[in-house]
């Protein structure tokens, strides 16, 4: 058996599991997911807990036992609780403001960049007088909010001179050292 696979999930107060048709939909306070189970697994919701179940030891089987299972976890934990991801942008002159779901970036380029999220994530922006500017971002699917960091991340990925760039609060950047001054003869 799959360690990962095998493992139940302890279903939480306010949430509510269904699995009809190939399809496992959660939901619960903070919104509701779903996802299609495919390869022969099998999910069965009882007393409290959601189990998954393999016919075979095939390989294909085997990983999409453990997938399947961080899946459906990930979702109960997400409507149950929500994810909570904040990054900052490390620069000077950089910049980052909202209105709604359209966040605005000034990252030195010779424009700005315009990104507008998914309603399913939550936005806030903050910029406080002597701190690096902050976005917050919530939501209750953590495939969709890692994705949304990763498309921020990418207009300008932290660098390793001078740690400039937009990076997750408490993530550390290796540095390296510049040019050495001079030839040593």
């Amino acid at each position: 058996m799959s360690r990962i696979g095998k493992l139940p999930i302890s279903i939480p107060a306010g949430v509510t599991v269904t699995y009809a048709d190939g399809v496992v939909s959660v939901k619960g306070s903070k919104g509701t997911l779903s996802q299609e189970i495919t390869g022969g697994i099998e999910v069965a919701v009882e007393d409290g807990k959601i189990v998954l179940s393999r016919p075979t030891d095939e390989k294909q089987q085997r990983a999409l036992h453990g997938l399947y299972r961080s899946l459906i976890n990930n979702m109960v934990l997400g409507v149950s609780q929500g994810y909570r991801k904040e990054m900052e942008l490390v620069g000077v002159g950089y910049r980052v403001s909202n209105q709604g779901q359209l966040v605005e970036f000034s990252l030195g380029y010779s424009h700005n960049i315009f990104l507008n999220l998914p309603a399913e994530v939550k936005v806030e922006t903050k910029s406080e007088r002597n701190k690096n500017p902050l976005i917050i971002l919530e939501s209750a699917d953590k495939q969709l909010i890692g994705q949304v960091c990763a498309k921020i991340r990418s207009f300008r990925k932290p660098e390793p001179y001078k740690g400039k760039g937009i990076k997750f609060v408490g993530e550390i950047i290796r540095r390296k050292s510049g040019k050495s001054a001079g030839k040593g003869k």
